[in-house]
């Protein structure tokens, strides 16, 4: 086991051919935005349980998702054709990231990892340009939205939320089209589930992710604050929906 120093000047990480074969590769360190950084341009990410120190993990096979590749169920492209959600982004990235903190129906759910320190990380890196989110509304309300990191054109998803049912759905339906829109590569999803699965992501070696990444670590940053360059529906209404 690996284990970081935190505040450290050295933010070098092992090989990720070193981790378990359960992903781990790391222990300790810190959240600083030039670690967290130099994480994402290796294939790691920090994952932990609140009380647990820092744990950094590269995934072997990892999930991604091709965003030409994006599956819109029916029903889902249904709900973007009514318009029932306004779409921005990087509107109210810290409110996306803290209701994707929340325990979902009471009880401890799939955002539970993202820990206050968490939060203040990710806002300092979407302060300085690397973080952004996607936000649905409803009637001027935060009704769901998904979070991630971008360097070059690849982009590490996160996580998402809904208030209401496919809120996140539309928003992630909408960031992965401008994505696209953008000329980039894939969609990080690091952790593979029949959610995301259902939405295209597919699982491919760690050996194939890092070749990936490292061509697209090559291209322009998209830094900065984000906006649609386009119309949200034209970008949307494009594609037909998957058939059943």
């Amino acid at each position: 086991m690996f284990v970081l120093k935190p505040d450290s000047a050295d933010l070098r990480f092992p090989p990720v051919e070193l981790a378990s074969p359960e992903g781990l590769l790391a222990v300790g360190g810190d959240l600083r935005a030039e670690r967290l950084l130099e994480a994402y341009r290796h294939g790691i990410f920090p994952w932990y349980n609140p009380g647990q120190p820092i744990l950094w993990w590269s995934l072997d096979p990892r999930a991604v998702l091709f965003p030409s590749k994006l599956r819109v169920a029916r029903s889902l492209h249904k709900t973007l054709r009514q318009k029932k959600f306004e779409v921005t982004l990087d509107t109210a990235f810290r409110d996306v990231i803290s209701a994707c903190a929340q325990p979902r129906n009471g009880r401890a759910g799939p955002g539970t990892w993202i820990t206050p320190e968490m939060i203040e990380a990710y806002c300092v890196l979407h302060e300085r340009g690397f973080a952004h989110s996607a936000e649905s509304w409803r009637d001027g309300k935060l009704a769901g939205g998904v979070y991630g990191v971008a360097l070059g054109n690849a982009f590490f998803g996160e996580s998402m939320f809904s208030h209401e049912t496919d809120a996140s759905k539309v928003a992630f339906v909408h960031l992965v089209r401008q994505l696209e829109h953008w000329g980039f590569a894939f969609v990080d999803c690091q952790l593979p589930t029949a959610h995301l699965f259902s939405l295209g992501a597919v699982e491919i070696r760690r050996s194939d992710f890092m070749d990936r990444l490292e061509r697209a670590l090559q291209q322009p940053e998209h830094s900065g604050r984000w906006r649609f360059e386009a119309d949200p529906a034209i970008l949307t209404e494009s594609h037909p929906p998957a058939r059943p």
